[in-house]
Order: C-alpha cells, then sequence, then structure tokens
C-alpha cells in the first residue's frame, strides 16, 4: 500500500506540474504589443477601403475570400479528422511491410498473463516493477498484494504485447527487484476480481457439500486435494488429524474437515501465502457452520415400459436406503460393482455417499424404494463413474440415463475425462460408456477393464504456458486434481 500511495502521488505531483504554468510578465507585455498592432493595422485597412474609390467592390470581394477559406478549413479538417495515427499512416505506407499494415496489426496483438513476484517490503519497490512493466507496453489490469514476514508477494494480472515472451518479461521483474517470479497465461476469466470470484464460490458452497473440494481447487488454483477420513472403511482410525486452526507448511496447507479427518493440499509449484490459507480456512469454516447439505432437485422420467422413476441427488441420509438395496441385489451385480468380497459392499456406502469426495445420483420408484446408484469420483486428474442397478430394474435404461447425468456433472465440474472399472464381461457398462458418443480408450489387465472417455474441453482456463524467474527450474506443470482417499480399491 505504501508503494501505491508513492505512485499515486508522484503521477498527480507530475500532472499539477503540467497544469501549473507559471506566468511572467514579458510574456503579458507581448501580448499586449500584439493587441495594440493588431487594432493599428485593422484600423488603417478600414479607413484605406472606406476612402478608395473602389471600396464597396474590395469589401464584397474580401467577404468572398474570407467565405472560401472558412469552406476550406472546415472540409480539410472533417477529411484529416478520421486519418489514422501518423505511425499506423507510417507503416502502412511502408513498402517493407506490404502496404497492408500488417506489422501494425500484429504489434497491436495482446495477450493476458497473470503473474506472481516477490518484492522488498519497502518504499519504491513497487514503483521499480511498474517501471519495468511500462517500458515493455505492459498494462496491469489487477493487483493483490500478499504480506509476508519479509517481504510481500504481488499477485498481478496483465496485459502485454504478443510478441513479448515470458522469459523475457521474467528477466526484466528479475532486474527490478522481483524475485520467485512465476508466470502462467490467462483468459477473460481471470478478469473477475478476488472478492467478487471468492463470493461465487462461497455460494457454491453453501448451495452444495460436494462443492468445497472444487472451490478449494477453483481459489488456490492448480493444486492437489485429498480429503483424508478420519476412520478406515473397516472403522479404524486412520490417525489423519489436523488442529482446529489448521496448518500451513509452505506448499502444503491442512485444514479439519467439517465431517471428520483432515483436507490437505498441496501445491509444489507455488507455496501458498498467509492470505490464501486465510481465504481457504474461511471456505471450510463456512461448510462446517452450514452442516450436511445436498441440492434436492427432483427429474421424474417415465419408462418404455410406462412406470416413473424419479432421479436425485442422494447423500448420507440414504444410507440405509441403499444398504436395503444392497440386500434385494445378487452376488454376481455387487461383485461387478466392488470387485471384492461381496460381504464388504455395505462398508463402502458411508465413503461413497459422502458429499466430500464427489456427487451421488439416486434412482426411486413411485412407491420410494432405491433402485439404482451413480458415483462420480474425484480422482486426481480423471473422474471414476460407477453404476450399481437392482437385479430387477435392469435392462431398462436406468444405467445409461444415470450415466449421461454423471458425464454432464464431471463437464459442468471441468474434468477432462471419466473412466469406469468393471470386468470385461459386464457387457451392460460397456454399453453405456458406448452410447455416450464419446472417444473411448480400454485397457485390460487381468480380465480388470477401464475404459476412459475423454470429454469436451470445458470453457475454462486454458493449460498455462510456464516461465520461472533466473535461477528457478522451468516446465514444472503444476498437478490439477483432487483425490479422495481412503476410496475403496477398484482396479
Amino acid at each position: 500500500m505504501t508503494d501505491m500511495t508513492e505512485v499515486t502521488k508522484t503521477a498527480a505531483t507530475a500532472s499539477a506540474t503540467r497544469t501549473r504554468r507559471a506566468h511572467h510578465w514579458r510574456r503579458d507585455l507581448v501580448e499586449l504589443a500584439a493587441l495594440f498592432t493588431a487594432v493599428a493595422v485593422a484600423d488603417a485597412v478600414a479607413n484605406t477601403v472606406v476612402h478608395g474609390p473602389d471600396g464597396p467592390y474590395l469589401l464584397v470581394i474580401s467577404a468572398v475570400v474570407l467565405t472560401a477559406t472558412a469552406g476550406f478549413h472546415t472540409w480539410w479538417a472533417r477529411r484529416h479528422s478520421h486519418a489514422p495515427p501518423p505511425a499506423l499512416a507510417r507503416t502502412s505506407a511502408d513498402p517493407k511491410t506490404g502496404g497492408n499494415g500488417a506489422a501494425a496489426a500484429a504489434a497491436s496483438e495482446t495477450a493476458l498473463w497473470r503473474m506472481r513476484t516477490t518484492v522488498k517490503d519497502e518504499p519504491g519497490s513497487l514503483a521499480l516493477l511498474c517501471t519495468a512493466l511500462a517500458r515493455h507496453q505492459v498494462d496491469i489490469l489487477t493487483l493483490q498484494t500478499h504480506p509476508l514476514a519479509e517481504g510481500t508477494v504481488d499477485e498481478l494480472l496483465l496485459r502485454a504485447p504478443a510478441a513479448l515472451q515470458a522469459g523475457r518479461l521474467s528477466r526484466e521483474i528479475a532486474a527490478a527487484g522481483g524475485s520467485d517470479t512465476w508466470l502462467e497465461r490467462a483468459d477473460a476469466h481471470d478478469l473477475v476480481d478476488a472478492p467478487t470470484r471468492v463470493l461465487g464460490l462461497a455460494t457454491r458452497t453453501a448451495l452444495d457439500a460436494a462443492e468445497l473440494p472444487l472451490a478449494l481447487r477453483q481459489l488456490l488454483g492448480r493444486c492437489t486435494i485429498h480429503s483424508l477420513p478420519a476412520t478406515s472403511l473397516t472403522g479404524r482410525p486412520t490417525g489423519e488429524s489436523a488442529p482446529v486452526e489448521g496448518v500451513l507448511d509452505g506448499t502444503v496447507m491442512k485444514l479439519r474437515d467439517p465431517s471428520g479427518g483432515v483436507i490437505t493440499m498441496e501445491r509444489h509449484y507455488l507455496p501458498f501465502t498467509p492470505t490464501e490459507f486465510a481465504r481457504a480456512r474461511a471456505l471450510v469454516e463456512l461448510d462446517a457452520r452450514l452442516g450436511p447439505r445436498i441440492p434436492r432437485s427432483e427429474d421424474v422420467l417415465t419408462l418404455p415400459e410406462g412406470n416413473e422413476i424419479t432421479v436425485r441427488r442422494a447423500g448420507l441420509d440414504d444410507l440405509e436406503a441403499a444398504r436395503a438395496m444392497h440386500d434385494r441385489c445378487g452376488d454376481r451385480t455387487l461383485s461387478l460393482r466392488y470387485h471384492g468380497p461381496v460381504g464388504d459392499a455395505d462398508r463402502y456406502l458411508s465413503h461413497l455417499l459422502s458429499p466430500r469426495f464427489g456427487r451421488t445420483l439416486a434412482v426411486q420408484t413411485a412407491s420410494g424404494r432405491l433402485v439404482a446408484l451413480g458415483h462420480l469420483l474425484w480422482d486426481g486428474d480423471e473422474t471414476e463413474v460407477a453404476l450399481l442397478v437392482e437385479d430387477a430394474w435392469q435392462r431398462r435404461g436406468i444405467g445409461s440415463e444415470l450415466l449421461e447425468r454423471l458425464v454432464a456433472l464431471a463437464v459442468e465440474a471441468g474434468c477432462e475425462s471419466v473412466y469406469a472399472v468393471t470386468q470385461s464381461s459386464n457387457t451392460g457398462m460397456v454399453a453405456a460408456m458406448r452410447g455416450l458418443g464419446l472417444p473411448l480408450d480400454y485397457q485390460i489387465e487381468e480380465g480388470t477393464l477401464v475404459v476412459t472417455a475423454r470429454l469436451a474441453k470445458p470453457a475454462g482456463r486454458p493449460r498455462p504456458a510456464h516461465a520461472a524467474a533466473p535461477g528457478q527450474a522451468q516446465g514444472q506443470a503444476p498437478v490439477q486434481a483432487t483425490t479422495p482417499a481412503g476410496r475403496p480399491q477398484q482396479r
């Protein structure tokens, strides 16, 4: 803030200096002499015209000449007011550019960059940074400061000439006193200021508890988020815990999960700042105060045979109904879904129905009986989809309907692909994946089939182009992932 005040005062002082021009008595004397001279000349001309033999004719001719001169001046001003700037006109006329202004158009192209750099916490440091950017025609659109114990991290959104390379820009920043500089390409979504973005993420979290991992990822950038439960699937304590106030240790951040356990965030390419830690903790505290919540939207569908079913979001409140559905399913159906001992199927339900690890859709009949579940589980850069349909309700299109809705949720969450783990003999799941109409990849290992569907690229931030300051490793692609720990191993 001291630097911003200094820059503002400097600009104001310069503007005031240009505005206040000192008046000198010599200039006043010259203006007065010019006025008297003009009056004397006008009087002499008038006397000559009036007392001359052709006085009236000279007055008419003078009026005509004056009118013609005024018209020519008006025409000239209108014609040249729409002329291109001198620099562009010279470029267009230059035979080296082909006379079409292509070089000028290329010079006007710009690119957006997000930049972080650490500067000394002393007056003038930000001014040096701004001066270095101004030399390369770089415009600062937004600026956030993250105070540290020593120094300050400045996060800037820049509009720079497209021809300006990231390496050169980082070197200029380093020469201006910036250290630990990090750059990535930005897009129009980054033009939203930080308070607006945080309020939007808070609103999403307030409406749906499953949004917390996604909101944290968007708040902190590409990072790895682990939701580690306090107890394992067998009910034993995992030993994962965090203090109420959380832990911040460089590139690792830990916060207490409202549902138990701990949320661990890792960002190896860029250390977290205390400001980011405070924002993430506030978002987690909001989730804890609101408690368990799931949107209660419902869609009523009619099956080909005329039966009506309802598709809705499911949560831990549906645990008993899900266990009852397990009891009605055959051993083969459960083994195709869980790929393990059938007796352990009920242990997975608490994890699968928790909104912390993904989203679950449930299908119930008109009588309220739960007959199918569809899970969308966060698993690193990819996302797993899994289906379970009660035996008596299979082969009716329920699985395909659930799968299409889960894929739509994955696209909305910004996932690039979804995969399903099943057995090669599970023709129903394979047919449902093929019915999506998406590019599919198949991997078979020891009878286990993994079908991966590549989703359409979501309308979001493109993959970054990184540039590091001198001495910093380049080409370190940050990992963007939300991986729940403790999820039943299904590969």
